[in-house]
């Protein structure tokens, strides 16, 4: 299987967010649930504009992408610097082959290239054990009002 990580542009679009709806349709929530929120995962043009987003290209197809931006500082732990990690999918017929894995390390990678501190993960429950698996630090919730609650802090 050849593999290609490269930035995404207009054109990946309806891959993309083939991707997004194969993987949301897996996770364990109401049917119902996954198609009223659906709509809010998929990605648009306007969100290139505003977010980084890498796909990985396997088998001449778009296998999995990650999108981050800059993490706002009360997000962060105290005194950090991050990239937040806004999106990860993999294909669920192309997952347990390392992308979400090598597309995490991207996301690392890339903070460190900005001089930053790490990337915060805030996880659907579904992707919990995937960071865990990693062992990415939980950060607790400081405020209930505020946190999100499974979050996750990636050292650069």
């Amino acid at each position: 299987m050849s593999i290609t990580y490269r930035t995404a542009c207009k054109a990946d679009l309806p891959a993309i967010n083939g991707v997004i709806e194969r993987a949301v349709m897996t996770w364990r929530l109401p049917e119902r649930v996954k198609r009223l929120s659906l709509p809010l995962y998929r990605y648009s043009e306007t969100d290139l504009g505003h977010l980084e987003v890498w796909v990985v290209e396997a088998d001449s197809g778009i296998a999995g992408l990650a999108s981050w931006e800059p993490a706002e500082a009360a997000d962060l732990p105290e005194g950090k610097s991050g990239l937040l990690l806004h999106g990860l999918y993999v294909d669920p017929d192309r997952q347990h082959r390392g992308i979400g894995s090598q597309l995490l390390s991207a996301s690392q990678a890339r903070a460190r290239e900005l001089g930053l501190d790490g990337v915060l993960i805030k996880a659907q429950a579904d992707a919990e054990p995937f960071f865990q698996r990693r062992g990415l630090e939980r950060l607790p919730v400081r405020d209930e009002s505020r946190d999100y609650a499974l979050r996750y802090w990636h050292r650069a």
